[in-house]
């Protein structure tokens, strides 16, 4: 824990309560809509502090699926992401290779492509065929921009966007839950997850939950289009601000 302090100490208060402020919105967005935790978050945290990136996302992505899937655990259907979770295990491999071997600009310009590629799946809503192959490749991509930056979201959007709300609620959780667990454990044996990490994001958490529970009191009387359109607009600036 110590690390964790000594990070602390050397974060300037603004960038601290900047990237509380990025994580409590992430959770937010993400409770509202299914996802966005980390499509929202990843850009702006390399903006203000890059060494958050993946692990404190993947932590918190993790912690708001599990709260988000005890509300629609009755709409989970396993078999529906079965073959994106197998492809997940090469995802990751992927990704860790990418996270390990690639230089930070390349991971910058990497993430945010994955950024705008969220953005794109999610205002065009592009109809694919779903089978055991397209889900397949779904969990490949999904893990590697899983592993790199946490946004493993929306190749999986981009099958089961036809799926009523709460039922893509439910899978997603279910399927990051899984796959945040399996991310977690391929880089802490990459020797990417240290104890500052863990430290660090018990000093998030009350932001991180805030975000959660007012999503879950008052989501439902936003216009969820117009929520989807501020939360993508701001991913659009911050993903080109890292391209610039």
């Amino acid at each position: 824990m110590p690390d964790a302090f000594l990070l602390w100490l050397d974060m300037a208060p603004i960038t601290w309560l900047g990237c509380a402020l990025v994580l409590a919105l992430g959770a937010f967005v993400q409770r509202a809509t299914g996802f966005g935790l980390a499509v929202v978050g990843a850009p702006l945290l390399l903006m203000l502090e890059p060494r958050l990136v993946p692990v404190i996302l993947v932590l918190f992505g993790f912690t708001v699926s599990l709260m988000t899937v005890r509300h629609y655990r009755h709409e989970v259907q396993i078999g529906e992401i079965g073959m994106a979770l197998i492809g997940r295990l090469p995802g990751n491999a992927l990704g860790l290779w990418l996270l390990l071997a690639a230089p930070m600009v390349l991971l910058e310009k990497l993430i945010a492509f994955s950024v705008l590629f969220a953005v794109a799946v999610t205002l065009f809503r592009f109809r694919l065929p779903v089978n055991r192959a397209s889900l397949f490749g779904a969990g490949v991509v999904s893990g590697i921009f899983g592993t790199v930056a946490a946004i493993g979201g929306p190749p999986m959007v981009l099958l089961m966007h036809g799926l009523s709300p709460d039922r893509l609620r439910g899978n997603l959780a279910a399927f990051f839950i899984i796959t945040s667990s399996l991310t977690l454990m391929t880089l802490a044996l990459a020797g990417q997850v240290r104890l500052w990490h863990l430290g660090l994001a018990l000093t998030f958490l009350p932001a991180v939950l805030a975000g959660n529970a007012l999503a879950a009191r008052i989501a439902h009387k936003l216009d969820r289009r117009r929520l989807q359109g501020a939360s993508l607009a701001l991913c659009t600036l911050a993903a080109v601000g890292l391209l610039l």
